[in-house]
């Protein structure tokens, strides 16, 4: 099979390979990249384990065919991780218990992300609805919710 060049700058690092037309950005990311923090869950784009943000637009990596990311700026969760400790929405998750198995995690970090520069504000019904891409299988939502509103300024959402 013929394979396509593609360069993405990823977590701000230029990175180039020759891909199979085919291979998704998720693929691309986990097996050309050594990223594996972007999950595959359903492949399908209705679970949001895969979210990256391509310049700056929270996408499912599933959908997309790395060859559609030319050019692109893609994060990933290993781009929104400071080199120690966590960022201000993982330690929300820790301290609001908005994780279990952790499976689903970096989608939501990644989603929550997006959503939050979009509305840094938001009410508690935006929160839900802004997370309503986005599935878990163990925590029942109360812990990434409040890990939220957490991190919203009071005066501006939250309750």
């Amino acid at each position: 099979m013929d394979e396509v060049a593609v360069t993405v700058n990823v977590n701000g690092e230029r990175r180039r390979a020759f891909v199979e037309a085919r291979k998704t950005l998720a693929d691309f990311l986990r097996e050309d990249c050594a990223l594996t923090g972007t999950h595959l869950g359903c492949e399908h784009g209705v679970c949001g384990a895969c979210t990256v943000l391509v310049d700056g637009e929270a996408v499912r990596s599933c959908l997309l065919f790395a060859v559609q990311a030319e050019g692109s700026e893609v994060t990933t969760i290993e781009g929104l991780t400071p080199p120690e400790g966590l960022n201000s929405i993982q330690e929300a998750f820790r301290q609001n218990h908005g994780l279990q198995c952790g499976f689903c995690t970096p989608g939501f970090i990644v989603s929550i992300h997006a959503f939050l520069d979009a509305n840094p504000a938001p009410t508690k019904e935006e929160i839900r609805e802004g997370l309503s891409g986005n599935l878990c299988r163990c925590t029942g939502y109360q812990g990434i919710i409040k890990a939220v509103e957490s991190l919203v300024p009071s005066s501006g959402g939250g309750e």
